[in-house]
């Protein structure tokens, strides 16, 4: 599976600029979100469909998630904000 190219991300632009609005991640190139200087979030594509790419946990490896769909792309970024969210919450 490989990293979604230009015409992917095109697709995914309203996610993708909805992930840039979130506080604790930087966009070190378009759709590759880092968090505290550590790999984050990115994007795939294949025949199958879009795919995302989530550190879920610091220590962990990535967890993948379909956002080939609106109803996947929301339940995505409500997981991402969840996980910024609790992170917050861990260093007040």
């Amino acid at each position: 599976m490989k990293h979604a190219g230009s015409d992917a991300l095109d697709d995914l632009e309203p996610l993708v600029a909805a992930i840039r609005g979130l506080a604790g991640l930087k966009e070190k190139q378009r759709g590759v979100f880092y968090r505290r200087g550590r790999a984050f979030l990115h994007f795939h594509e294949d025949a199958a469909g879009l795919f995302c790419d989530v550190r879920l946990e610091p220590a962990e490896d990535f967890t993948r998630f379909r956002v080939s769909s609106a109803s996947e792309r929301k339940a995505l970024l409500a997981k991402v904000k969840a996980v910024l969210d609790a992170d917050g919450a861990a260093r007040r």
